[in-house]
């Protein structure tokens, strides 16, 4: 995906956890964050996008402390993360392509690491706050932002020292679509783990399905049933364990 196309997932993600979040109401539980209300939900993500704003706007280049979340309920807090989420839309949009800034996974440029970022940040939360409504489940995920999320999970946030998913020998996991044609493979052992986009060689484990279905069982917000688990199951429970992505 395009920067502007990660820009455009944003913005829609964003207006969708808002419209969804305003339904639910404040005091509903989100489905997919036991522990969790709405409230809870979007103080956080307006905390994140305000976040994520100072970098882009202010350009700092070294790491900068998040402002906390606001002490905000009901209609103010839905306004309040309105206002945030169109703060970082337009400062995305408004950003240079040369933006230097602090940023913590591989990208191409950091306005690229941001607008990534932030759409799939947005739309892991949409379907959140989708999960709080009287339906109970979060919507569809377009394949192409899927696909590109499932890239970004897989390759950046777990390729890094602190992921939690390690054996105590070497194990293969494949992540496959359907709708898409797309394939990862993630070797597993008691380091970080080292994802490819390859088919070569057998694996212990296969998750495929739609990608948007894939896409939201990986970030764990939907159960493994949702998607066709092949082989060695416990690499599924292992993973839906031990992958979560924490804020700190």
């Amino acid at each position: 995906m395009k920067v502007a196309e990660h820009i455009e997932a944003l913005d829609a993600a964003g207006r969708s956890l808002a419209d969804a979040a305003a339904e639910a109401g404040p005091d509903a539980e989100v489905a997919t964050c036991p522990g969790w209300r709405v409230r809870d939900l979007l103080r956080h993500t307006t905390m994140v996008h305000r976040w994520a704003t100072t970098f882009v706007a202010e350009g700092h280049t070294s790491y900068h402390p998040d402002g906390g979340e606001p002490d905000l309920d009901g209609d103010a807090l839905v306004a309040h993360y309105r206002a945030g989420h169109a703060d970082l839309v337009a400062a995305l949009r408004a950003a240079p392509a040369d933006l230097e800034c602090w940023t913590f996974l591989p990208a191409p440029s950091p306005l690229a690491f941001w607008a990534r970022r932030q759409a799939h940040e947005t739309t892991v939360h949409r379907a959140d706050a989708e999960s709080a409504s009287l339906e109970g489940r979060p919507g569809p995920v377009d394949p192409i932002v899927a696909v590109d999320g499932i890239d970004e999970l897989l390759r950046g946030f777990h390729a890094r020292d602190r992921s939690r998913v390690r054996t105590p020998e070497p194990r293969t996991l494949r992540v496959r679509t359907t709708d898409t044609d797309d394939v990862w493979t993630t070797h597993l052992s008691q380091g970080a783990p080292r994802t490819e986009r390859t088919t070569d060689g057998p694996a212990d484990c296969e998750l495929s399905g739609p990608a948007g279905r894939l896409y939201l069982t990986l970030w764990n917000r939907l159960p493994d049933s949702a998607v066709s688990v092949t082989g060695d199951a416990s690499l599924a429970r292992l993973w839906r364990e031990n992958s979560g992505i924490t804020w700190s």
